[in-house]
């Protein structure tokens, strides 16, 4: 069976380069462990890391968390679901939100828990995802300050997340403006500018963060320490803090172009062949997971020579060349993760999960 290993040494390593580089800043900061999709042992080595603050968008997982260390400071990180609000008021202590409807039901069921729910309202930037329009913020600020058992924590936008805007300085000044505009106007202080996240620190480590922007919420840089504005690992982070494991099930020489009469395949595919393989020959090992694991593209072999040339739901055919490079079958290839992988091998119950 293939199987997952996190590195304990790795993940604290990108903790502590971050801890630094947000304290030097006077950045408050909380990790985003959606990513872990709720696997208690995963989850306990990040809080063991000395975080205090736990991000996530299943409710499920700020359970979990909540279990672990009921101190940590939970929120959740999308609206709430109207049939979810008693939940969200129960294991999040801060929750994002956009839609005044819904902050009335979560004002009503914390008036119910006894508790002072807060929250983070969400601005549109650009990106289209969820957030208040910009000219509509001072009237719905003015309602929500209105209700009992809530608190405003912080005004917050996410970008990059769904059309793939870029985080830029005009947009962070801007989002800090709204945070002074609203100050202003009604006499309440808004402690957090929530703008940051993993695609945001690249601005950062440029010294173009407007200083307003004072509330960072990282998942991605700190599991594969990726510069998102350049796809390459930030210098002084490690990007092999997961690795996927799976067996050789089969290595045989074979043909490079199939044979006989070519339809679609179960994905819907339909092959296109290159005419100079015809006659060619590859040696061709096939590995113990499939499509129903992970998507071919997010995965990254570190022996650069092998290529992933096909996939089934359970099967991976990797080409290994014109040898075999002295693999045989029973051995394990190694991977690293691009995020999308790394969150379908985490949420899949047939992949065993290790800690190193």
């Amino acid at each position: 069976m293939a199987f997952l290993e996190l590195y304990k040494d790795r993940l604290k390593h990108n903790y502590t380069y971050l801890e630094k580089l947000f304290k030097q800043r006077h950045i408050e900061w909380g990790v985003v462990t959606k990513l872990l999709c709720g696997n208690e042992d995963y989850i306990r080595e990040v809080i063991d890391l000395g975080v205090k603050e736990v991000h996530d968008s299943r409710i499920s997982n700020l359970e979990v968390v909540k279990r672990i260390d009921p101190n940590v400071q939970t929120v959740y990180i999308k609206p709430p679901a109207k049939r979810s609000i008693s939940q969200v008021v129960k294991f999040a202590d801060v929750s994002f939100n956009s839609s005044f409807s819904t902050i009335k039901l979560l004002s009503e069921e914390a008036a119910r828990q006894n508790k002072m729910h807060k929250i983070i309202i969400m601005i549109e930037m650009g990106d289209l995802r969820e957030g208040v329009l910009g000219e509509n913020v001072i009237e719905f600020y003015a309602k929500v300050f209105e209700l009992p058992n809530i608190n405003i924590t912080g005004i917050g936008t996410n970008l990059n997340c769904l059309h793939g805007v870029m985080p830029s300085q005009d947009k962070l000044i801007q989002l800090s403006l709204y945070k002074q505009l609203i100050e202003a106007k009604f006499n309440r202080e808004i402690p957090w500018v929530s703008g940051g996240t993993s695609v945001t620190i690249p601005l950062l480590l440029k010294e173009m963060r407007p200083m307003g922007v004072n509330h960072f919420r990282v998942g991605e840089i700190l599991y594969f320490g990726l510069n998102l504005f350049t796809m390459k690992t930030v210098e002084g982070m490690k990007d092999d803090v997961f690795k996927l494991y799976a067996e050789i099930i089969e290595l045989y020489e074979k043909p490079k172009v199939p044979i006989g009469e070519l339809a679609e395949n179960p994905s819907g595919e339909l092959l296109e062949i290159n005419e100079d393989d015809y006659g060619k020959t590859s040696y061709r090992a096939i590995i113990d997971i499939g499509l129903l694991d992970i998507s071919p593209e997010y995965l990254i072999p570190d022996d650069p020579k092998l290529e992933v040339t096909g996939a089934s739901s359970d099967m991976l055919v990797i080409d290994l060349g014109q040898t075999t490079g002295n693999y045989q079958v029973g051995d394990l290839l190694s991977f690293k993760l691009r995020y999308m992988g790394a969150l379908s091998i985490l949420n899949s119950d047939y992949i065993d999960k290790k800690i190193i």
